[in-house]
């Protein structure tokens, strides 16, 4: 352990939420349009609402089908034709792609509900 430290670390005083005190105090340094300060992209721009919504879909069907279908099958997934009738016989991207928002999310929810043994 390092002498002069509380964590090991040299510098690593730590806040009662177990944060490093350099992070928090970076954190206070940026804008606060980000939520927390600072943790917003490079530049003080923020990701505005529907693309948090994107990303966090994308996300959730990233899980399942990592859940659901061993890596090689997950990572094909979206591209395949499937029989299901909400895709028409189409891939899950194309439906995707072509319906937007509403699209992303039924897929997330089918996927959530294989992925539930429903």
């Amino acid at each position: 352990m390092w002498s002069g430290s509380r964590t090991g670390r040299p510098g690593g005083r730590r806040t009662a939420t177990g944060t490093p005190s350099r992070t928090r105090s970076t954190w206070r340094r940026g804008s606060g349009a980000a939520g927390w300060a600072g943790c917003g992209p490079p530049g003080g721009r923020v990701l505005d609402p529907d693309r948090l919504l994107r990303i966090s879909h994308l996300i959730g069907i990233f899980k399942a089908l990592n859940i659901i279908y061993s890596r090689k099958l997950a990572d094909a997934w979206v591209r395949l034709p499937n029989s299901n009738r909400i895709f028409a016989g189409r891939a899950p991207l194309a439906f995707m792609m072509s319906a937007g928002v509403p699209a992303i999310q039924t897929v997330h929810r089918l996927l959530d509900a294989r992925r539930g043994g429903m």
